[in-house]
């Protein structure tokens, strides 16, 4: 099988291949070594000082991963790329860029991704009649840092990027968002972003959901993980409470559409927490896909043809 350089579609040589190789398994190693010694430190804060280990740990979670080399996104024309600032993070700012013409769709990638995520959901998007608006979050792809400074932010600061573009590109007639992102989109929604439809694929329902996650990976203690929630209430000033999709929508009989859509083998984000907040809110509908994981469910034909059609279906375009 004869592999081709994706930036100039000539095939590659043996030579081009053995330097990304070592490239990429240099960067796994160091990746590899770094979570050793972080898995070391936790694991001896756990039993002589916990809440500094809960500190530590905090700052961890709220560090954006590298991006991973290898991922292509799909060919498609450059947008309408503008550069949006955030009220209240001046002199913070985030790229957006968009496509056609119609009610405003936004596009919201989830933790560490960016707006290239969305690629393939351009032309349904647009052929539809839909306006496809993309966005990266503070500190994520092309947008400048957020208030926790260069390569961290956290759930607020993605929530705030998404009202920012929705009041710089006009109102939302619905929202697209990924794990993280399709927590910050609910809970937009909750606190009042005017939308009609949502599609939330493989979200996080809440915070204490996304602090279990990290803690396994990290394996962080029951002391450490005990005390993160506070440690990071202190960071965002707002209880935690504020941002339980599950809890807050389950407050409301009627809340906007929502596609919930996850897939069975999810190991990121587990099937079970998405199915809680479809469980939960208001007219939402559980749409369960298999094989497709956390991050090639953005590149399915048959999950990108379920949004568009649930989205015409509350479209007068």
């Amino acid at each position: 099988m004869t592999m081709q350089n994706a930036a100039t579609g000539t095939p590659y040589t043996n030579s081009d291949r053995r330097p990304t190789m070592r490239s990429g398994g240099a960067r796994s190693r160091r990746r590899r070594t770094t979570l050793a010694l972080a898995r070391t430190g936790l694991a001896l804060a756990e039993r002589a000082a916990p809440g500094l280990g809960a500190r530590a740990a905090v700052r961890m979670l709220m560090t954006l991963p590298r991006a991973v080399p290898g991922r292509q996104a799909a060919a498609v024309p450059a947008g309408d790329r503008q550069r949006v600032n955030l009220p209240g993070l001046a002199p913070s700012s985030i790229v957006t860029e968009a496509w056609g013409e119609g009610p405003a769709v936004y596009l919201l990638h989830g933790w560490g991704g960016d707006r290239t995520s969305w690629r393939r959901f351009v032309g349904p998007l647009t052929r539809a009649g839909f306006r496809a608006v993309t966005l990266d979050a503070p500190g994520h792809g092309d947008s400048g840092p957020g208030a926790y400074g260069p390569g961290r932010t956290l759930l607020p600061e993605m929530i705030t990027a998404l009202r920012a573009a929705a009041g710089h590109h006009g109102p939302a007639h619905a929202v697209v968002a990924h794990s993280m992102g399709g927590l910050a989109a609910a809970v937009a929604c909750l606190d009042g972003l005017p939308v009609a439809r949502l599609v939330l694929i493989a979200p996080m329902p809440d915070v204490p959901s996304a602090i279990q996650v990290f803690a396994e990976a990290a394996r962080a203690g029951e002391r450490i993980q005990a005390r993160m929630p506070r440690a990071l209430e202190r960071l965002v000033r707002a209880p935690l409470s504020h941002f339980d999709a599950v809890q807050r929508s389950a407050e409301y009989e009627t809340l906007p559409a929502a596609l919930v859509i996850h897939d069975g083998g999810d190991r990121k984000v587990p099937f079970g927490l998405g199915a809680r907040l479809a469980a939960a809110w208001p007219s939402a509908r559980l749409h369960v896909t298999h094989g497709l994981g956390h991050h090639r469910i953005l590149h399915d034909e048959r999950v990108i043809a379920a949004s568009v059609d649930f989205l015409m279906a509350g479209s007068s375009c």
